[in-house]
Parts: structure tokens; C-alpha cells; sequence
């Protein structure tokens, strides 16, 4: 028994395969191409434990193509070119179809080396899927991302982690010739994070430390077992999520000495600078906006102070910033209204744009009404005259409602003076 009970028990065909309907079940994204054959090259996006190397695996196997993976940790550009030139000879490993080219952790690929790929992904002669857990917006360069799909993976529900732990008892070679009783599963679930691959992980050290032919599995036996698995940060696990969710919501409640506590917890766990400055970022607008304009202006010098400066100096830098958000006046009202435009378009439609507002670069444009009746704003004292810019079927419609803080009073108070009545604040 050398294989860990992941490797034992990882599914061989789609059937095995559990979740991400949204991929290969009957109306997926993947289905077809999965089905005929023909492939493009992709990017699967989520968390970990979900399944991305075992869905690339099963693809290559469906569609009977030769398939060679990387490890973006330990192969550089050579490794790269020694794969790519195999597939363009088609000798020895690849002989038929052009093969699969599997990059597990491609956000760790270095711009040169994903350089290194763009002529035989264009020319097709290889098929790449490459695997993240990061936003491949952020660490994939242009020019590769643009010939890839992403393809999103969704974390695993608490059914389909249940159903995992019941197939591995009753299918696997080693725990299915014990007598398990599943009868808690809240800790393993807890522990694992998510991730399958560290669940049956656990569920295999609990069992086989039992050293017994007959095991209960209970939330106390599992957090005896494994009570020192989570003490360490682990940057693709649980603790991982836990302690940046623990950061996040320690600046959005204002809460200094927390969030700079766990900045000091990712940092002192090897979490890579950039992902910490993105996250802060990102939060400078969903949870502060408008409150301080410029807190998205701070957190994004941050971002591009610390790609540039690097480790350990960077450590002052985000403190900075963490401690300036944190203490921070805090809006989500802009969150909310995107939210709000968003749920509307979807509702709604592609309705028209009305006729004032249209652009009319040509004479027939402007003859069938396009831009009529436009009222230009700074024809008029204020620089503002009533107009109404959205679609008839939701004139009036409110989106933004400004949070209840001194700058964004500020603008309800304008906008008021400008639209009267108009806006339901």
C-alpha cells in the first residue's frame, strides 16, 4: 500500500467523477468538447482538492490523446521545449493526436517560461490545461491567457464530500476490508477545508492509526487524531482560507490590531505578497469605496509597491495599508449597486439605449433620431441639466444608495440638489 487513499481511489472516467455538473454534465461548458475530441487549450481555475488534475487526466484518456504533465515547481523552460519538441516530431510518446500538456500550479510559471509555450499552443501542437488555484487574470500573461478558456471549479458541497467519504470505504482496496461506522463528519469536513484530496488524507490516517478491524469515526476521534495537522499555515489548505477570510474581516469591522495580526500570520507563513496586496485592493472598494476614495488609490501603490520591492521590506508596506483600511471610514454601497445593475441586466435584457444618448458618427444615424434632443450638461449653469440616461422600461430604477458616512453624506447631498426627488435615498 505505497499510493495514499486520493491516488487509490482518483476517478477514471467522468461517471466517477464527482461535481462540477456545470462542466461535464449534460449542458456543461466541457461536454462537447469532451465528447468529440476536439479540444481546446483551457485553464482550470478553483480551489484545491477539487479535481483539476483528475479532470485533465480523464479528458486525455477520453479522447485517447497522449498526455505529459509538468509541475510548475520543478520544471523550467528546458522541461517545456523537451515536451514541445516531442509533440512537433510526434516520435516515441506522441504518436497520434496531438497530446495533452498538463502544467499543474501554472501561476508559478515565470513569463519566460510561459513564453516558452505560445508558439506550440497557437500552432496546436500541443493541447495545454493548465491548473491554478490564483486568478489567472493576474498570473497567466496576456498572450497565453487569450488562447486558453478558463474553465471555473467550483469548491466541493458538503453532500459531494460525504458521498467521497462513502465511496472510499466501500471501494477502496485497504478501508473497505475494515468495518467503518461514518458516524460524525463535521470535524473532517472542518479539517480538510474543502479540499478532497486532505480529506481522505485524514480519513486514512484516523482509520489506519486505529490499528483496529472495527472503527467509529467520531468528531472527537478525528480531532484526536489529527489535532496538530492545522498548526502550520498552509498556503493551498485550510489555513490558508481561514486566516485571510480572519485578515479580510478584521479591516472591513475596523479592527487594526487583528487585521495586522494576521498579515503577520500570512507573512510569517510564506503567503506570497502580491495575493495579500490584491486581496487588499479589492477590499479598498467593495468595503470602503466611497467612504475614502483613497483608499483604493493606497492599496493599489501598495500592490505595485510590493511587485516591485519584493520580500522583506514589503512587510511595512502592507502593514501600512492593512492598518490605513482598517481604520478607514467603511461603504459597500458601490458593491451593492453593481450587484444591483447586474441582477437587473439579467432580469431585463439587452434593452435599447435611448435615442438622445446614442452615438451618431453618420448621416443616416443622425437622420433615423441618433443623438436628438441630447441636452450637453455644460451648456448649462451647474454643469447639469435634468436627462434621463436609462432605458424606458426602467426610468427611475435606484442602484446606488450612497452609505451612511461623511463623504458619501456629501454626495447624497449633491446628488439631491441635482435630481430632487429622483433619487429614493
Amino acid at each position: 500500500m505505497s499510493a495514499p487513499l486520493a491516488e487509490r481511489i482518483r476517478p477514471k472516467t467522468l461517471d466517477e467523477y464527482l461535481s462540477q455538473q456545470h462542466l461535464i454534465g449534460p449542458n456543461g461548458a466541457l461536454s462537447t468538447q469532451i465528447k468529440s475530441g476536439v479540444l481546446s487549450s483551457m485553464i482550470f481555475w478553483g480551489p484545491p482538492g477539487t479535481g483539476k488534475t483528475t479532470l485533465a487526466t480523464i479528458i486525455a484518456q477520453q479522447s485517447d490523446r497522449p498526455f505529459y504533465t509538468l509541475s510548475a515547481i520543478d520544471s523550467g523552460v528546458a522541461a517545456v521545449r523537451e515536451v514541445i519538441q516531442r509533440a512537433k516530431k510526434g516520435d516515441g510518446l506522441f504518436t497520434t493526436k496531438n497530446p495533452i500538456l498538463f502544467i499543474d500550479e501554472i501561476h508559478r510559471f515565470s513569463k519566460s517560461q510561459q513564453d516558452s509555450l505560445l508558439g506550440a499552443v497557437e500552432k496546436g501542437w500541443i493541447t495545454l490545461i493548465g491548473a491554478t488555484t490564483e486568478n489567472p487574470s493576474f498570473e497567466v500573461i496576456p498572450a497565453l491567457l487569450s488562447r486558453c478558456q478558463v474553465y471555473i471549479l467550483k469548491a466541493f458541497t458538503k453532500s459531494d464530500l460525504e458521498a467521497l467519504l462513502r465511496r472510499a470505504l466501500k471501494k477502496d482496496e485497504v478501508l473497505s476490508k475494515k468495518k467503518v461506522t461514518l458516524k460524525e463528519t463535521d470535524a473532517l469536513l472542518r479539517l480538510s477545508g474543502g479540499d478532497a484530496r486532505k480529506l481522505l488524507n485524514i480519513l486514512e490516517l484516523v482509520i489506519l492509526s486505529e490499528n483496529k478491524e472495527q472503527v467509529t469515526v467520531t468528531n472527537e476521534l478525528v480531532l484526536q487524531k489529527v489535532q496538530n495537522n492545522t498548526v502550520h499555515y498552509d498556503k493551498a489548505g485550510e489555513q490558508h482560507y481561514d486566516i485571510v477570510s480572519a485578515f479580510i474581516k478584521s479591516i472591513r469591522g475596523s479592527d487594526p490590531n487583528a487585521a495586522v495580526y494576521w498579515l503577520a500570520r500570512m507573512i510569517e507563513g510564506g503567503e506570497d505578497i502580491k495575493f495579500i496586496a490584491r486581496r487588499l485592493v479589492i477590499l479598498a472598494s467593495e468595503d470602503i469605496g466611497n467612504a475614502n476614495p483613497n483608499a483604493l488609490l493606497l492599496a493599489n501603490s501598495t500592490f505595485q509597491a510590493v511587485t516591485t520591492i519584493g520580500f522583506p521590506e514589503s512587510r511595512i508596506i502592507l502593514s501600512q495599508c492593512t492598518i490605513y483600511l482598517a481604520t478607514s471610514p467603511k461603504s459597500n454601497a458601490s458593491y451593492e449597486a453593481i450587484n444591483k445593475a447586474q441582477q437587473l441586466v439579467r432580469q431585463t435584457g439587452d434593452l435599447s439605449v435611448p435615442l438622445p444618448i446614442r452615438n451618431a458618427p453618420t448621416k443616416l444615424m443622425k437622420e433615423l433620431g441618433y443623438g436628438k434632443h441630447y441636452e450637453y450638461a455644460h451648456n448649462y449653469e451647474g454643469n447639469f441639466v435634468a436627462h434621463e440616461f436609462l432605458p424606458e422600461e426602467i426610468t427611475g430604477t435606484s442602484l446606488y444608495k450612497p452609505g451612511n458616512n461623511a463623504k458619501e453624506n456629501q454626495l447624497k447631498a449633491y446628488l439631491k440638489s441635482l435630481w430632487k426627488d429622483k433619487y429614493d435615498f
